[in-house]
């Protein structure tokens, strides 16, 4: 089955630095997808000095999210399918609540989404490692009735392992 539709892959809180593992993602989904990459720091004007894990957190926090979502909405005016990991999942998110015309969602660890309580009508799967500590609560997935699969004894990074980025691409081929 061939899809007609871009899925632009959404970077987690890294971007690009840190990205070598979002080749797999597109190597297995090219031949069903046009992929476009972006890099949240970038969309949401994140600085990446200091490169460190707070200094992003926060600046996401701080507007970068926002920032972000505008933007996305601004640049993808067609319909598209989204594959967002982390901070992406939740830009993507609310970008759709904003108008983004998203066919459906893929979010892999987007642990951010707990703190949202409003959902969008389409088709959204959310992948968790059941490790996650900041992964929503089963009783925030039945209420925003989304589909969700939890990966056994795996934590937040679970996106970058080999097993769980063929499950992933083979429930999005599907």
């Amino acid at each position: 089955m061939v899809h007609e539709t871009q899925t632009p892959p959404l970077s987690d809180l890294w971007g690009h630095e840190k990205a070598d593992w979002i080749k797999h993602y597109v190597e297995l989904l090219r031949p069903y997808f046009d992929c476009q990459y972006y890099d949240c720091c970038e969309l949401g004007e994140v600085s990446k000095s200091p490169y460190e894990q707070e200094s992003l957190h926060q600046q996401f926090i701080d507007g970068g999210i926002e920032k972000a979502v505008e933007k996305l909405v601004e640049l993808e005016q067609e319909e598209v399918s989204v594959l967002a990991f982390s901070v992406g999942g939740t830009i993507t998110w609310k970008a759709t609540l904003e108008g983004l015309k998203t066919k459906q969602l893929w979010a892999v660890s987007a642990t951010r989404l707990r703190y949202e309580t409003e959902c969008s009508d389409i088709p959204i799967r959310l992948f968790f490692g059941e490790k996650d500590k900041y992964r929503p609560k089963m009783n925030w997935l039945e209420k925003m009735k989304v589909g969700y699969q939890i990966f056994p004894e795996h934590g937040h990074n679970l996106y970058l392992e080999d097993s769980c980025i063929n499950v992933i691409c083979s429930y999005i081929i599907e």
